[in-house]
């Protein structure tokens, strides 16, 4: 799920969900800390674009820490986004994905809980179309 989802995501992603993801490429690095990977979506959403700029990664420990930067909507509400993932080991031979999102708001706002739920709801359902590819074609990333 890790290589899938955050090492090789550029390539995955836009080929199992063309519908959302038009595609995801390096705009600055190869993918190591100080990347810059810009995802452009599909027509007809709210946004055209975001990018992320990767702050850690290690294989080992199947961690991950990546920043939204930049997208070519100015948020109303928010500055930037800090997102950690992990995957660790569950006792029924899958994984369990634990992710933290820290928002950073422009001065004086308030973000509301449903702005964080509608961004959470997208993530676990891009999340969700990945494991259901990795349960389809179980040979993808072992």
């Amino acid at each position: 799920m890790f290589r899938a989802l955050i090492l090789d995501s550029h390539n995955l992603i836009p080929k199992i969900a063309p519908q959302g993801i038009k595609s995801i490429e390096f705009v600055e690095g190869d993918g190591g800390v100080g990347s810059i990977k810009q995802t452009n979506f599909s027509d007809g959403g709210h946004l055209k674009w975001l990018k992320h700029r990767i702050e850690a990664i290690d294989a080992e420990k199947l961690a991950c820490k990546y920043t939204l930067i930049e997208s070519d909507t100015e948020f109303s509400k928010i500055e930037t986004v800090v997102y950690e993932v992990k995957f660790e080991a569950s006792s029924d031979g899958g994984c369990v994905c634990k992710m933290t999102s820290e928002y950073h708001v422009k001065a004086c706002v308030e973000l509301k809980e449903e702005d964080v739920k509608q961004g959470k709801d997208k993530a676990m359902g891009l999340y969700k179309v990945v494991e259901e590819y990795l349960l389809a074609n179980p040979d993808a990333y072992a």
